[in-house]
C-alpha cells in the first residue's frame, strides 16, 4: 500500500487524476471503476480539463460505478447516474453505452445485482477502482458489519450514512434507506485500487482503515490485503498518519 499525503485538496485531486489519466493513457480500452461523493469532484474536474487540453481520450474507456441508491430514477438529481453525467460523462468523449451504474430503478434487487456482477465479469473485470472513504470506513455502501460482503448486493444504509448524505437532499427523510453496491469481493478483484480522502473529519478513519487491524467493522481496512493500493489524502486527512 502506497500512502501519499498532499498539501491540499487541489493537490490531492490532481495527483489522483494523474493516476487515472496514466491508466487511460497506458490502456485506452481500460475498465475504470468510479465513485461519487464530494471528494472526487475535484479529480473529475481535472480529468475533464485533461480531456479539453487533448491530453487524454475516453473514447474507448468502459466504466463501472460503485453504487446507486435503490429506488431513484437515473434522471433524479441525487442519483449517482445523474452525478456522473454532470461531473464527467457529459463533459468528455466517452460512449454513454460504455458507462455502467447499478440500476437503482429496478425493484428486483437480486436481478439488479446479478446483472451488474455479470456485466463487470463480461468486461474482463475492473483495471482501476476509485474509492472514497466514509466516516465509518465504508467503501461503496459496504457498511460496518460482522463480515465482508462478497458480491454486488442491496444494503440498508446506516443512520450515520443517511445523515452524512442528507445535506444533498431536502431533508434526511428524503434520503433513500437502501442502495445497490459492489461487494467487498467485487472491489478487491480490481487489478489496482485508488483511494482518496480529504478533510480533518477523515483523519481518524484514514488512520484506522490503513494502519489499524483488518476488520469488517472498518470495511476499508480490507484494502490492506490488496496487492496494489494507492491512497492519496490531503494534509488534514493525513494528520494522524506517520
Amino acid at each position: 500500500m502506497n500512502v501519499t499525503i498532499t498539501d491540499s485538496y487541489d493537490a490531492m485531486s490532481r495527483a489522483a487524476a494523474d493516476v487515472i489519466a496514466a491508466t487511460v493513457t497506458e490502456n485506452p480500452h481500460c475498465n475504470l471503476g468510479l465513485a461519487t461523493g464530494s471528494t472526487p469532484i475535484g479529480l473529475y474536474a481535472d480529468l475533464v480539463r485533461d480531456y479539453d487540453d487533448g491530453i487524454i481520450s475516453f473514447a474507448d474507456v468502459t466504466t463501472f460505478n460503485l453504487d446507486e441508491y435503490r429506488g431513484l430514477d437515473p434522471d433524479h438529481d441525487q442519483s449517482y447516474r445523474y452525478f456522473m453525467n454532470k461531473n464527467l460523462f457529459d463533459l468528455v468523449n466517452i460512449d454513454p453505452a460504455a458507462t455502467h451504474v447499478p440500476d437503482g430503478a429496478n425493484p428486483d434487487a437480486d436481478a439488479a445485482c446479478e446483472a451488474y456482477e455479470q456485466a463487470i465479469a463480461a468486461a474482463g473485470g475492473v483495471d482501476l477502482q476509485l474509492l472514497g472513504l466514509g466516516h465509518n470506513g465504508h467503501i461503496g455502501f459496504n457498511e460496518p458489519c460482522d463480515h465482508f460482503p462478497v458480491d454486488t448486493h442491496v444494503v440498508k444504509l446506516t443512520e450515520s450514512t443517511i445523515n452524512a448524505n442528507s445535506r444533498l437532499f431536502d431533508s434526511a427523510e428524503d434520503v433513500p434507506r437502501e442502495a445497490y453496491t459492489m461487494g467487498i469481493g467485487t472491489i478487491m478483484r480490481a487489478k489496482k485500487i485508488l483511494v482518496v480522502a480529504s478533510g480533518a473529519d477523515k483523519a481518524q478513519i484514514v488512520h484506522d482503515a490503513f494502519f489499524g487491524p483488518v476488520t469488517p467493522e472498518v470495511p476499508a481496512s480490507v484494502l490492506q490485503l490488496h496487492p496494489d493500493v494507492t491512497v492519496i489524502v490531503d494534509a488534514e486527512a493525513g494528520a494522524l498518519c506517520k
